[in-house]
């Protein structure tokens, strides 16, 4: 319990909606708006528009702990909870119900311009803002050039703030929050708002908050990408409560849909086209269907499709993707060599083969399709298919999972240059590689 830094506790929120009854609902043109309003102004006169309210509950019964030197990540759906849960988590708005237990000095950047004054220059802000955050006059003195340095103002350190771009406002705004020793630092999704070598730079400096420095970060991101790479865990929230928590892996595979995609057959209702599937599936051999697979064995993606017409160029094509939706690889059926003709009418079955060591360990999807290139898409099944590559006893990678390795193995020749030199050795390896 000692390296606790915060504690979450059946904490819920609610929040009062207030509705007019009586009235015309939903929204009104301008004209509707003026035509309408007699009739209005005589309801409520009649007592007709009286104002109803309801309870809204943006988090329901929310409890995790945090450990010192953890980046926990905080996704979800717009809506989910998850900004109301920062500003509970900041002393923003108290909570309805629960409590939050918070062990140290809480750093925050929420919304752009949290806690900055317009009218006051940049330098005027950091120190308003380290004195928020608790500091001395001489320990914000002492971070002053590394923070003006990092958020790379100086030009406009002595302008008021209000004459920032949004970029530059949040440039200095994290570089204040990061740079003041705060045991806890909140980062909402305003991160985005920088420019992409800034973002890169911001997720390094949280990376070395928690590792070099020990202090707990909670990120929360809709950039899944670096979720994976900064987060050793995450929790997962929908409508207020909370889905999932685990491995940062684990929960975002399922807020995206990984647990549902693990299909290794598929059979697809009709459509009208000329081109259309009937049927999908993986299998470990011709009658084995599976969805894990070693990384030492190859996976055939087995697809059935009619064609009703004669189609000139007509191809079959699917997409690997990786759990975070990026396109690992793709292939179609011109690609083959021989090349594969399904252009014909009639019903067509095709074997592509995904070799064994070509993948490393993770979670992935196949969107299949039937299109002509760059004219007409004729059926596309999205992610319909869903599987997992395993890594067994025997699979060595120096102790990191497939995730941190990337997704693609690749069958590197390495050797030891001899007396001839580096060159040397490379021409070799390529000759060899030529003639085999």
């Amino acid at each position: 319990m000692s390296d606790l830094t915060l504690s979450v506790q059946n904490l819920s929120k609610s929040f009062r909606i207030s509705h007019l009854s009586g009235g015309l609902g939903g929204y009104r043109t301008l004209h509707e708006e003026l035509t309408t309003l007699p009739r209005r102004m005589i309801n409520r006169l009649r007592g007709n528009g009286k104002s109803t309210s309801e309870t809204f509950w943006a988090l329901r019964n929310v409890s995790f702990d945090v450990n010192a030197g953890e980046v926990l990540g905080i996704i979800g759906s717009n809506g989910a909870g998850k900004s109301t849960l920062l500003k509970i988590l900041n002393r923003i708005t108290e909570p309805t119900l629960g409590g939050v237990d918070i062990y140290g000095r809480v750093g925050a950047l929420l919304e752009v311009g949290t806690g900055f004054h317009p009218e006051l220059t940049g330098r005027e802000n950091i120190f308003l803002n380290g004195a928020i955050l608790g500091m001395t006059r001489a320990e914000i003195k002492r971070k002053f050039d590394e923070i003006v340095a990092f958020a790379e103002v100086e030009r406009f350190l002595d302008t008021p703030v209000k004459r920032y771009s949004s970029g530059m406002y949040v440039r200095l705004a994290f570089a204040v929050a990061a740079h003041l020793d705060p045991e806890i630092l909140l980062i909402d999704e305003v991160l985005a708002v920088g420019d992409a070598e800034f973002q890169k730079k911001c997720l390094a400096k949280m990376e070395d908050v928690a590792t070099k420095e020990g202090r707990t970060v909670i990120f929360v991101s809709h950039n899944m990408d670096a979720v994976c790479h900064l987060c050793s865990r995450c929790v997962l929230l929908r409508n207020g409560e909370i889905e999932k928590t685990g491995s940062a892996s684990e929960v975002v595979a399922n807020y995206l849909g990984g647990e549902q995609q693990e299909l290794p057959t598929i059979e697809f209702p009709a459509i009208d086209s000329d081109a259309s599937f009937r049927f999908a599936g993986l299998y470990r051999s011709e009658q084995e269907a599976a969805n894990s697979f070693s990384v030492n064995e190859p996976i055939l993606l087995n697809c059935s499709f009619n064609v009703r017409r004669q189609i000139e160029g007509l191809q079959l094509s699917f997409s690997v993707f990786n759990f975070k939706g990026e396109r690992i690889f793709y292939s179609s059926v011109s690609m083959a060599k021989p090349a594969i003709s399904v252009e014909a009418p009639g019903e067509h079955n095709i074997t592509a083969v995904i070799p064994a060591h070509l993948l490393l360990p993770g979670r992935y999807s196949i969107t299949i399709a039937l299109h002509t290139p760059k004219t007409k898409l004729y059926d596309v099944r999205k992610h319909a298919l869903g599987f997992r590559i395993l890594a067994t006893m025997l699979d060595r990678y120096d102790g990191f999972s497939g995730d941190d390795l990337g997704h693609v193995y690749a069958n590197v020749k390495w050797q030891r240059a001899n007396e001839r030199g580096a060159r040397s050795a490379i021409s070799e390896t390529v000759s060899v590689s030529a003639a085999s």
